[in-house]
């Protein structure tokens, strides 16, 4: 017997691929036991491929956790507007119904809602740093919310090492990414 592929050696070159193997398995911890998520093995191989290159891997990562919200039943609706049906844009993401947001809909509420980066929104954009930490404040946010505060359990300390060692890749940049998880730090928008 023989191996197909080799990666062991290629993840333990980089912090970014050491803590976000441990991230990985920690949120894959979360499925039901036995229950098949064929889309999610896949997308565990292409970040897999990728972890070794901190740019790639974040905005990977970013895909896998929402693919996962996703499988837990709380998924995000980041295609249309949630004011009013718009496709196009799309500005913020509201924390109330994890729903996309259009600029002119949302403006009155920006300081209440995330940014959406514009990677997850624009076909072939790539993510930069700032957009980066949006998306990992949101989804860390919405996994806090739906799964780990409703289970008892804690953020994994692999995530928020993983995060930063992509985040440090990137360059310097503007704040740490611990997500708002009080209502005083961040207020539901009425009605989105």
């Amino acid at each position: 017997m023989e191996p197909l592929e080799l990666r062991a050696a290629r993840l333990m070159e980089t912090a970014a691929a050491v803590y976000g193997v441990q991230a990985m398995a920690a949120l894959l911890r979360l499925l039901p036991e036995r229950d098949p998520h064929p889309h999610l093995f896949t997308s565990l191989s292409v970040i897999l491929d990728h972890l070794h290159d901190p740019r790639d891997a974040g905005e990977l990562f970013v895909r896998f956790e929402i693919a996962l919200l996703e499988d837990l039943g709380f998924g995000l609706d980041l295609a249309r507007c949630a004011a009013t049906g718009t496709l196009e844009d799309l500005a913020f993401v509201s924390p109330k119904s994890g729903r996309a947001v259009s600029r002119t809909a949302g403006l009155p509420y920006a300081d209440r809602m995330f940014a959406l980066p514009p990677f997850l929104s624009v076909e072939g954009r790539a993510a930069d740093r700032e957009s980066l930490e949006d998306a990992l404040r949101m989804t860390g946010y919405f996994l806090h919310r739906h799964v780990y505060e409703p289970r008892g359990i804690d953020v994994s300390a692999a995530r928020n090492g993983f995060v930063q060692a992509a985040l440090k890749a990137l360059g310097p940049g503007r704040s740490p990414v611990d997500p708002p998880t009080t209502g005083d730090q961040l207020r539901d928008p009425p009605s989105l």
